[in-house]
């Protein structure tokens, strides 16, 4: 039987009754290692729980089935995920990348292709001119990252399919901050999707973890299960589980944060003491028609908001809410509220007066109350 509901297939993908004991929840797998039969074959499908576990498998199947793509691989973190797709560059080719993406990623970029003796080249994908220019040279790899983190910048995800494309290129989309809940990259031509697991399909706090999905090619899925398992960087069994169990909840999760995230953008866009707002599912935002004609269900749950009075009215602002907890990550069902530009550090291009917020599941009128009180002078 086919399911195509959301919340369906949060439930039901890679999920059923165990068949040894009957029970609702997935046992889990905890052994390192599983018997061979009296001819030396592995008839159960394991060997050891670096190549494969029943948990990871049953996560892979799930996240494949809501992005629709042939397979996934899950990893120990979302940065293990983009190693394992960069993994594909090799000397002398080009990973054409979006210049406003998650620091992590564009230190990973810089790092790895100077390792590698490949070109980088960072651009703003919502200058078609430019993302043209760019790609037209030839290129191995173009990711992007829509909504881009953290200034919510959004990219066309089927024009940017289109330019890879005619290069020859892979199209690599980032879908941490829009989940499959609210976008499917591979129905507007991605060929690779990434998630930092550990924000939405997590969801709430306790497990670091990466998933790398392909759309179609299952060469191109073996070589990133063959870097999975030659790294050493697979997702554990506990882990695994934990995922898996999250994500039977994550449409329910994610339309309440965005619903939540909405209104109180659209209450921050109002404030006296708020110069400007980052969110895609405001009609001020310059990517609204884009992300509305993309994005189904919401517009993801991040905002971000440079604050009047530059900096130290930025900080004074998060050390008052009492909601929003002071903290680094995004998706879990508490909101959370940070200073960016310290978090990224020197050289951050984030404005200094930026706080990011990640809306979680509590009622929308009290988040709005605990920021009322943040920003009063």
């Amino acid at each position: 039987m086919k399911h195509s509901g959301m919340n369906t297939l949060c439930v039901h993908a890679a999920h059923s009754p165990d068949a040894a004991v009957g029970s609702i929840a997935e046992p889990i797998y905890l052994s390192t290692t599983f018997e061979r039969s009296a001819d030396g074959d592995y008839s159960h499908g394991y060997r050891y729980s670096r190549e494969g576990t029943p948990n990871r498998s049953a996560l892979e199947s799930c996240v494949a089935a809501l992005e629709g793509g042939v397979g996934a691989a899950a990893f120990a973190s979302g940065l293990a995920a983009n190693m394992a797709v960069l993994d594909l560059l090799g000397a002398g080719e080009r990973l054409v990348a979006s210049r406003e993406s998650y620091y992590g990623s564009v230190k990973q970029f810089v790092d790895v292709t100077r390792q590698r003796g490949a070109m980088l080249e960072l651009v703003d994908f919502r200058d078609t001119v430019a993302a043209k220019a760019a790609v037209a040279g030839g290129a191995r790899l173009v990711w992007i990252e829509t909504p881009t983190n953290p200034l919510l910048n959004v990219t066309d995800i089927r024009l940017a399919a289109s330019i890879a494309h005619d290069a020859g290129a892979l199209l690599v989309c980032d879908n941490t901050f829009a989940t499959p809940v609210c976008q499917h990259p591979f129905k507007l031509g991605a060929d690779v999707v990434i998630h930092s697991a550990t924000k939405y399909l997590g969801g709430h706090s306790d497990v670091l973890s990466g998933v790398a999905v392909v759309r179609e090619d299952e060469a191109l899925l073996e070589r990133l299960r063959a870097w999975q398992r030659m790294a050493g960087a697979p997702l554990a069994p506990f882990d695994s589980w934990l995922l898996r169990r999250s994500i039977a909840t994550l449409a329910l999760r994610v339309r309440a944060q965005c619903q939540g995230a909405l209104a109180v953008a659209e209450f921050l866009a109002a404030h006296r003491g708020v110069e400007r707002v980052f969110y895609p599912g405001l009609a001020s935002h310059p990517g609204h028609a884009v992300a509305r004609a993309q994005m189904h269900g919401g517009f993801g749950a991040v905002l971000s908001v440079c604050v009047a009075g530059g900096a130290e009215a930025a900080m004074r602002a998060a050390s008052r809410t009492r909601l929003f907890t002071r903290a680094t990550s995004l998706g879990g069902v508490e909101s959370l509220i940070e200073h960016r530009a310290s978090i990224e550090g020197p050289g951050s291009r984030t404005p200094q007066n930026l706080l990011r917020l990640s809306v979680g599941i509590e009622e929308p009128e009290d988040l709005v109350e605990d920021l009322t009180q943040a920003l009063a002078r």
